[in-house]
């Protein structure tokens, strides 16, 4: 019987046995990655550098899109080396910084999606007040409570999660360690205090979904209620990036934590894994720029400038 002590690597579920397939997991993982780090780099450089988007909406998405970079590089670069070098192993410290990493980058995300629908509900319900609601100390400070409660979030459930004896082996059934998986290999009761954990964390999220529910409640009604039909379009235009992003990242989580255990499979828990984990961060770029003309000048213009420096 080994425990958490003597357990110096874990290994992680394998994409694909044979040779072959290994490289294309790769090279696929590789394209997506790529694919987000230039997406989520474009738009920060784009926001950084444009002082016409230096508003609460767009530092908001800046932020996004930062932890957008961090989520998928604290998963996808370990998997595409483990397929690249043909093995499953991943060290114990690194299995543990994945977990705490994964929760902070996850966390400070869902909670900074609540404080951009309620930028969104003040921008479009309370426009008069808004520069005075949201001046730049009060968005760094809404901001910094976002990373916060991802950090202390991750710390409580990393902690919690890797002082539990482990004893059922040390093979995480999951392209990354996450804690669910983890958890299955404890041989103590001590379990129950990270199940706890987890239930304040999905009172947490639960928490903030209602807040952001009520916010589009009273969005919608302010939109209905404007009678022209192109400022109902640009208040709509404003809402549907967010909602999109939102929609996305609640359901695949809660397909990913919530289904019941009698529709579970490997092939199924990878899906959805790759679902929550990989494919937002490289879709949420082209989500906020597909109808944000302002955003989509300037990133022109940024590329336009890259252009003359070559």
């Amino acid at each position: 019987m080994s425990n958490s002590s003597s357990i110096t690597e874990f290994l992680l579920l394998a994409f694909a046995e044979t040779r072959e397939l290994q490289l294309l997991h790769f090279w696929l993982f590789l394209a997506i990655y790529l694919a987000a780090l230039l997406g989520n780099g474009l738009i920060i450089t784009a926001i950084a550098t444009d002082y016409h988007l230096h508003t609460p909406m767009y530092f908001f998405l800046l932020n996004l899109s930062v932890l957008d970079i961090g989520s998928i590089s604290t998963t996808v670069p370990q998997s595409m080396a483990n397929s690249l070098w043909d093995t499953k192993a991943i060290s114990y410290s690194g299995c543990a910084s994945q977990v705490f990493f994964l929760f902070f980058f996850f966390g400070a995300e869902y909670s900074l999606l609540t404080v951009m629908a309620y930028d969104r509900y003040l921008a479009i319900c309370k426009p008069l007040h808004y520069g005075t609601l949201l001046d730049t100390r009060t968005c760094a400070n809404m901001a910094a409570a976002a990373w916060g409660s991802g950090f202390l979030h991750a710390l409580l459930h990393t902690t919690s999660t890797f002082s539990l004896p482990l004893c059922q082996g040390n093979s995480v059934e999951q392209f990354f360690c996450e804690i669910p998986q983890i958890l299955k290999l404890s041989c103590s009761d001590d379990y129950l205090r990270e199940s706890g954990l987890l239930v304040f964390s999905l009172v947490f999220a639960f928490g903030c979904f209602i807040f952001i529910v009520a916010s589009y409640v009273q969005i919608f009604r302010a939109v209905l209620r404007i009678p022209s039909e192109q400022g109902r379009h640009k208040a709509f235009s404003m809402c549907l990036p967010h909602l999109a992003v939102l929609s996305m990242f609640i359901h695949s989580c809660m397909v990913a934590y919530l289904k019941p255990p009698s529709i579970s499979s490997t092939a199924l828990d990878l899906v959805v894994a790759v679902l929550y984990s990989v494919v937002p961060a490289a879709v949420n770029p082209l989500i906020y720029s597909m109808r944000n003309q302002e955003l989509k000048d300037a990133l022109r213009k940024l590329i336009q400038w890259f252009h003359l420096q070559q």
